[in-house]
């Protein structure tokens, strides 16, 4: 017999298609249909697209061109990411309120340990009544997998997707493998993957039972974390969440000031800063929050709950409005910052269907130079103010 104390059970939820599936509690019309979610332009890109849609080939990340001549019977829907985000927040609270360690991997994927509630009520129970909960608390389809660890969990919810569920039982994760091409194996891109076709490997069984050497003298020590995860090992904890992650920057000055001027440069200064860094981590912000504080030590802050964005115009719009809120141009101002908290996992791509795109590219264009030649390379010109 196993020994069940050491036993782990992770529980991977996805929400279905979440943009479409939120536009089509908006819209009735738009339910079994084939929809498209992303710019109104033939410049933007696909940010979501149904799977009635997906059967013509269009995914995400695609331009909408392309996919527009894939399926031209797709209705398109320019987006709502205010509306996204208020569903996520939904999702994650009820979620949250329910179980001991919840990550949020993404605005729409959630991991769960549930490790030692099965002593109590079961897990297999629970996730099922989790997943109706959140249907009927929120209209919205989503499927999940209970396994032993995050990657099964994760492979798993991908494999019964839309509206489903799987358990996978402990000591079954290779035999549920096993099947499955290597680039349903998350972290196997294009190039990894045509390599290993190269090599004649196809499937995860034929991964898992390669000669280590041989994929050590390919891929170096990767090799073998390959080779680990084909056969279903995965240690990785579940992170939990919390609203109190965040990044942040603060400037105490050498004199206090009333410039105002220069408190806002300084302002657009420490934005560039901590949005960069944000879209380095790949992560998106939900709440944006302003500090300042007096010559006479009195602090005032102020914070505003956000559509999870990490795309520097939408968080100075913000950060500015929040200072205006809290400035007194009667005191000399000694210390200021901003913070950037409520942290998802995300790529700022999902900003494009909001009509976005070339703000976008420029903001790829800006981080590429400084990650080249480090984070003062470019600034807006009001940044570089000086007292």
């Amino acid at each position: 017999m196993p020994d069940l104390s050491t036993q782990r059970f992770i529980a991977h939820f996805d929400l279905d298609s979440f943009f479409v599936s939120v536009e089509r509690l908006k819209n009735k019309d738009l339910i079994g249909k084939p929809v498209i979610v992303g710019g109104s332009g033939d410049r933007g890109v696909v940010a979501a697209c149904s799977y009635e849609t997906r059967a013509f080939g269009v995914h995400s990340a695609m331009p909408i061109k392309q996919a527009r001549k894939l399926c031209p019977q797709a209705i398109g829907v320019r987006g709502d990411f205010e509306s996204y985000s208020h569903y996520s927040r939904l999702v994650t609270s009820i979620i949250h309120e329910r179980v001991p360690v919840l990550e949020k991997a993404s605005i729409d994927e959630f991991y769960i340990d549930l490790t030692g509630m099965d002593r109590f009520f079961g897990c297999s129970q629970f996730t099922k009544e989790l997943k109706q909960t959140i249907v009927k608390e929120t209209g919205l389809p989503i499927s999940y997998a209970l396994a032993s660890n995050k990657l099964i969990s994760k492979i798993a919810t991908n494999e019964v997707k839309p509206d489903g569920q799987i358990e996978v039982k402990h000591g079954q994760e290779k035999q549920f493998l096993a099947p499955l091409g290597i680039d349903r194996m998350p972290g196997i891109g294009q190039k990894t993957a045509e390599m290993l076709r190269q090599m004649g490997i196809f499937t995860l069984k034929a991964l898992s039972e390669t000669n280590l050497p041989l994929l050590e003298i390919r891929f170096g020590k990767s090799g073998a974390d390959l080779q680990r995860r084909a056969c279903g090992i995965d240690d990785s904890p579940v992170v939990p969440y919390s609203e109190r992650k965040s990044i942040s920057t603060e400037n105490t000055f050498q004199s206090d000031t009333l410039d105002v001027d220069f408190l806002q440069s300084e302002l657009v200064r420490m934005t560039e800063k901590i949005a960069f860094l944000l879209r380095q981590k790949k992560k998106l912000s939900g709440c944006i929050t302003v500090k300042l504080r007096y010559a006479d030590f009195s602090t005032e802050t102020k914070q505003a709950v956000v559509s999870y964005t990490a795309a520097d115009h939408v968080i100075l719009t913000t950060v500015k409005e929040l200072f205006q809120k809290i400035y007194n141009p009667r005191l000399q101002v000694r210390l200021i910052g901003v913070k950037l908290s409520h942290l998802v996992h995300g790529e700022y791509q999902m900003d494009i269907f909001a009509g976005v795109t070339e703000k976008m590219r420029l903001y790829e264009a800006l981080d590429e130079i400084r990650n080249r030649f480090g984070e003062k390379s470019v600034l807006r010109a009001i940044g570089m103010h000086k007292p």
